[in-house]
């Protein structure tokens, strides 16, 4: 794998990190009729005890739709499964039942046959599998929906961990992709106008994102990104695997195998005879640092992909998934930190995004002017920064003025009709086609947004965890290191 032209080898800013989401070719009607009655037989296994108890005149809790929900998208595999990712950190736009629910939806998959592995090995690599590894187990010690890892060997006695592409991975994802825009035009049509423009941008995201991780050398180019960040901060405890390009390509990233215990279990960890809060602590400074500071941040942080090394670091694995925040969102999260920091001129800076960001809502829907904004943001946001772990919720911070918002929201909705919501669905669809159609992709800052909500809820997990009485931004003097850095 080589540099692509426009990218700098020194550029550590996060516009230098370019991707090349993968560009999925139209199903064919036959394989989508097929998948959709797949879809359907699933569903209706089960929702039919739902649906018989509806029909009975018995009640239902709207509550229970969530599990089988839920199941649905489990059975249903690979896109359902990264979607249902997406709901468990989207309360907003499905609720918090629902959230909460897929939250426990788990990206697995069955286990791909080795001679399949080995195919898609040797056609990527050129070479016969023996010639590349010395060894290679015939059994995955990951199974992800996307992918598949084996643990290997190479020549040099080099451990390794394989990732491979599932076999026929783009045509189901293809399929998947071209039956869910007519399922949410449908949700699009029963639900508010502020959510049915939220799964709008949400699948657009998402759409990206598979496009992204579909292709290996874009995950390569992420650690390689990371690498370099860490060069240029004081986060020895803070590592990444080795990328090994010669046995690398668009469909196997074979890469640095990392041997630890995932940050959660604190059994095994406990085994390991060394207190792992300092680097916990590392670890979420690493991710506000690089969020902060270049607005690049990894945008998978569950615990499997935190994991705690025998020699005391902490390994980082998994970069399939990163966060790019735009240049608005990026300084408005430094500016939240700036003002953590004591900076009350950021205050209004803030207040300036949320209102730029929901339009008039805040001023009029609410009542309020600038400086009745200022004050709002600085009453919800500042006892929250200063909290310790324990008492804290860090996706509040970025989400606190949505409740208000929504509900102002919700006055505006009422008065117009699901028609006119059924336009605005399909008109920002045909805005996002012709911007694609362009080579225009705008649908970063929705993603970047998700996906640090998602990542805050794990880290407010881990900061409970092992630094329940110390406060987020603890180390004033790392921050503000940070804030002033010259490449900014």
């Amino acid at each position: 794998m080589t540099t692509h032209e426009g990218e700098c080898a020194d550029d550590v800013s996060a516009s230098a990190l370019r991707v090349f989401p993968r560009h999925l070719l139209p199903a064919k009607r036959s394989e989508i009729a097929r998948r959709a009655s797949q879809i359907a037989w699933v569903t209706a296994k089960h929702f039919t005890p739902l649906a018989l108890r509806s029909a009975r005149n018995r009640e239902v809790d709207p509550n229970a739709f969530a599990r089988p929900l839920r199941l649905t998208f489990e059975e249903l595999g690979t896109t359902f499964m990264k979607f249902g990712q997406l709901v468990s950190s989207s309360p907003s736009v499905f609720g918090d039942e629902v959230s909460a629910e897929f939250r426990s939806c788990l990206d697995t998959g069955p286990a791909v046959p080795f001679d399949e592995v080995r195919r898609t090995v040797e056609a990527e690599l050129g070479m016969h599998l023996d010639d590349a590894f010395a060894h290679f187990d015939t059994e995955p010690i990951g199974r992800a929906s996307i992918a598949v890892v084996h643990r290997a060997a190479l020549h040099d006695g080099t451990d390794v961990a394989v990732k491979v592409l599932r076999p026929g991975i783009e045509k189901r994802v293809s399929i998947d992709m071209d039956l869910f825009e007519p399922m949410l035009t449908i949700v699009a049509r029963t639900t508010g106008e502020y959510a049915a423009g939220q799964l709008v941008q949400m699948f657009d995201g998402f759409r990206l994102q598979l496009g992204e991780e579909l292709d290996l050398r874009n995950e390569a180019r992420a650690i390689a990104h990371m690498q370099k960040l860490l060069r240029v901060v004081d986060l020895p405890l803070v590592t990444v695997p080795e990328v090994y390009p010669e046995f690398s390509g668009a469909r196997v990233l074979t890469m640095e195998f990392l041997d630890g215990v995932p940050v959660d279990d604190m059994a095994r960890i406990a085994e390991y005879g060394f207190d792992p809060a300092p680097v916990v602590s590392q670890t979420v400074k690493g991710f506000l640092m690089t969020t902060v500071r270049w607005g690049f941040f990894h945008g998978d942080v569950h615990a499997g992909n935190l994991l705690l090394l025998r020699d005391g670091r902490i390994g980082v694995i998994d970069w399939g998934i990163v966060g790019r925040l735009d240049r608005d969102t990026h300084l408005f999260f430094r500016r939240i930190v700036e003002a953590a920091l004591g900076d009350d001129a950021a205050w209004s800076d803030i207040a300036a995004h949320a209102i730029k960001q929901y339009g008039s809502l805040l001023q009029e829907g609410l009542d309020m002017d600038h400086e009745d904004v200022t004050m709002f943001m600085r009453m919800m946001l500042e006892p929250l920064l200063k909290a310790p772990f324990g008492e804290v919720s860090l996706v509040e911070i970025l989400n606190a003025p949505q409740a208000k918002v929504a509900e102002a929201k919700g006055i505006e909705v009422e008065s117009r009709s699901l028609g006119a919501i059924y336009k605005r669905f399909r008109e920002q669809r045909k805005l996002r086609l012709l911007a694609e159609a362009e080579g225009i992709y705008e649908s970063d800052f929705e993603r970047g947004m998700f996906l640090l909500t998602k990542a805050l809820m794990y880290f407010e997990r881990y900061g409970k965890m092992y630094m329940s009485d110390v406060g987020i931004f603890h180390d004033e003097q790392f921050f503000r290191a940070a804030l002033v850095a010259d490449d900014l």
